[in-house]
């Protein structure tokens, strides 16, 4: 059983599970189909945050449950409370959790000084940080901790997504730089040298653990990123490449120049990048696909949804979460 079926990443493992042999039932709050999925897959509408409504699609049981939209301890309660009638979960869970040996972590990262400095790469013995309700990393913490705490009754696979990327992504980070080509902006500033590095994830390598995590049941979190880890500079190149555009990086030392020029959603001060020999060992994990090689679906899924629509329209939510990423203004009056 899928939860979140016709997400970002759900639509992707519904299919690698059901190709590998599984009797799939994919979970939605619309019960919706995607296109790609063999005919044999189930449908179902639930919304998870009804307790009733998903102990009602579970039904008598299933081997595994596959969530991914789980948020916070509450959800972790949810899926325990269930635990007589399945007998694995893979649960998506997020790299913000970690945090450095000083404690810092994502949530400290506007504060002076206050951007954490993994270790590189990151493996996941590192410290996380406390469960709590104040944040996104504090909530995904508490999702973890009560999970792996009653191990033993729901044995939970717990894999730690970094930047992810593919289709039908509601804040693809792509975007920053798709945009830019489809209006014809040929210079683009990279603060920090274009050397930032934050590890990419693609749909299908997670979906490869998830197919992987869903035959070999255990107590674990795992790192789930892509082989390799692009600068921001070399991920802008790739997208030039897909879209057949020549342009010119402008390298700034340091940080972003201005609170609009500059600032991509890949744009961090040292390199953010995790270790995969956890996933290799324990689940047989190799990636299925690199960067590079993903991209084309993603550009196109971006460029169909901009066709006609204004980008804080159409990607309303990562207007939200970003600002104005495209201050063109701001970007030529610095230049001049």
């Amino acid at each position: 059983m899928v939860i979140g079926a016709t997400g970002q990443i759900g639509r992707v493992a519904v299919r690698a599970l059901a190709r590998d042999g599984w009797e799939v039932t994919a979970v939605s709050r619309g019960g919706g189909r995607d296109d790609n999925w063999p005919d044999e897959v189930r449908v179902a509408a639930a919304d998870r945050a009804d307790d009733a409504a998903l102990a009602a699609v579970v039904g008598d049981g299933c081997d595994v449950l596959v969530d991914m939209v789980a948020f916070g301890p509450e959800h972790a309660r949810q899926l325990t409370g269930l635990a007589g009638r399945v007998g694995s979960a893979v649960v998506i869970s997020s790299v913000s959790v970690y945090e450095d040996d000083k404690g810092r972590n994502f949530d400290t990262q506007e504060e002076p000084d206050g951007f954490p400095e993994y270790p590189v790469p990151v493996l996941e013995e590192q410290r996380t940080v406390q469960p709590g309700e104040d944040s996104y990393s504090t909530r995904k913490a508490g999702l973890e901790h009560e999970l792996l705490a009653v191990a033993d009754q729901l044995p939970t696979t717990l894999l730690r997504a970094g930047a992810i990327h593919g289709p039908y992504c509601r804040s693809p980070r792509e975007l920053y730089f798709v945009k830019r080509n489809l209006d014809g902006r040929r210079r683009r500033v990279l603060p920090y040298g274009g050397e930032s590095r934050f590890h990419t994830a693609s749909v299908h390598n997670i979906a490869e653990l998830i197919r992987l995590a869903a035959a070999r049941p255990g107590a674990r979190a795992l790192n789930a990123v892509d082989p390799e880890a692009p600068t921001v500079a070399e991920i802008a190149g790739a997208i030039d490449a897909v879209m057949g555009v020549e342009a010119e990086n402008v390298l700034v030392d340091g940080p972003p120049p201005a609170p609009t020029v500059g600032n991509t959603p890949w744009s961090v001060p040292v390199p953010v990048v995790f270790d995969m020999s956890a996933a290799e060992r324990e689940l047989g994990y190799r990636p299925v696909v690199t960067y590079a090689q993903s991209l084309p679906e993603t550009v196109a899924w971006i460029e169909g949804r901009l066709a006609g629509r204004d980008w804080r329209e159409a990607y309303a939510k990562m207007y939200e979460t970003y600002g104005d990423l495209f201050d063109y203004a701001a970007e030529d009056a610095w230049s001049v």
